[in-house]
């Protein structure tokens, strides 16, 4: 039923990323899934997130990727999956677009993705796992 899962993870909110673990794990069990973990790096100056907003000069866009990448390996590292089950992928762009885009390209059975709860400026922009839940042409699960 869910062959491949796909697990879009903010790398600045780990407590988002904690809550999905469980309901990643057993869906991956079940069907010894692939999973795919996606972070997306919004173009806004998301390198202020990463520690880096102090630099002399505005650090490089594969700068930007490769610490990404590196914050995504340890949030992976939490889940208890095999290594050869799991793809990584880091991206640049709108979060919604990227993770609706890779769903389509990998051809995702499930999207797995964290929410927080509503704040004044989700209820007036929408969030980005509202978008997701819209337009995804596969099943979502949202934890809260």
């Amino acid at each position: 039923m869910y062959r491949t899962i796909l697990v879009p993870v903010d790398v600045t909110e780990p407590e988002l990323t904690e809550m999905v673990v469980p309901h990643v794990e057993t869906l991956a069990k079940l069907e010894d899934a692939r999973v795919h973990f996606l972070t997306v790096i919004p173009p806004l100056p998301y390198y202020t997130t990463l520690g880096l907003a102090y630099s002399a000069e505005l650090p490089e866009k594969e700068d930007i990727i490769g610490e990404s990448g590196k914050k995504l390996d340890d949030v992976i590292a939490r889940f208890s999956i095999p290594e050869d089950r799991i793809e990584k992928h880091v991206t640049w762009g709108a979060p919604k677009d990227q993770i609706l885009n890779l769903a389509k390209e990998i051809d995702a059975s499930v999207i797995v993705i964290a929410s927080h709860k509503p704040s004044v400026t989700t209820y007036l922009l929408g969030s980005n796992a509202a978008v997701v839940v819209r337009h995804a042409t596969c099943p979502v699960l949202v934890v809260r």
